[in-house]
């Protein structure tokens, strides 16, 4: 039985929502799966991601092939590296706290990485709601005592 890690497209018309699972390459793209890995949805800013790693390594040794999109997500989330760095531990390169160190670092730069990417993005936001709309103005209000003696 063929196994794909692929994407089923859940949410209605022009509001895609996917679950990222592992699913015989025959039946239908909504259809019956395996296993539900994690969650996709494409719609916030960043793109909001929820994957269970070790599944999804445990798929992929298993010899499940992912498609393009899911194959992007497996490789942003640091499923290829960590199944890479499994490949070095059986070969005998390094040990198992080496590769459990070199991917908890990967991990550390890329959530940095991203978490510069979303405050760059927040910033450049602001900046184009402030050249359309400019700065906020507010009315400075008479204090309540100079309003009491000008009706007087």
């Amino acid at each position: 039985m063929p196994v794909k890690i692929r994407l089923q497209r859940h949410g209605t018309k022009k509001r895609p929502f996917y679950h990222i699972v592992a699913a015989d390459s025959r039946s239908p793209r909504d259809g019956k799966f395996i296993e539900k890995l994690g969650t996709y949805n494409p719609l916030s800013v960043p793109a909001t991601i929820e994957l269970d790693v070790d599944k999804a390594h445990e798929w992929l040794d298993k010899g499940a092939q992912p498609t393009d999109t899911a194959h992007a997500i497996l490789k942003y989330k640091g499923v290829l590296y960590k199944k890479h760095l499994q490949r070095g531990v059986k070969k005998g390169a390094f040990t198992q706290e080496k590769a459990n160190e070199l991917f908890a670092a990967w991990l550390k730069t890329k959530n940095a990485q991203v978490e510069a990417h979303v405050a760059d993005t927040v910033k450049k936001e602001e900046e184009r709601r402030q050249r359309i709309f400019g700065t906020p103005t507010v009315k400075k209000q008479k204090p309540a005592a100079e309003t009491t003696e000008e009706n007087a």
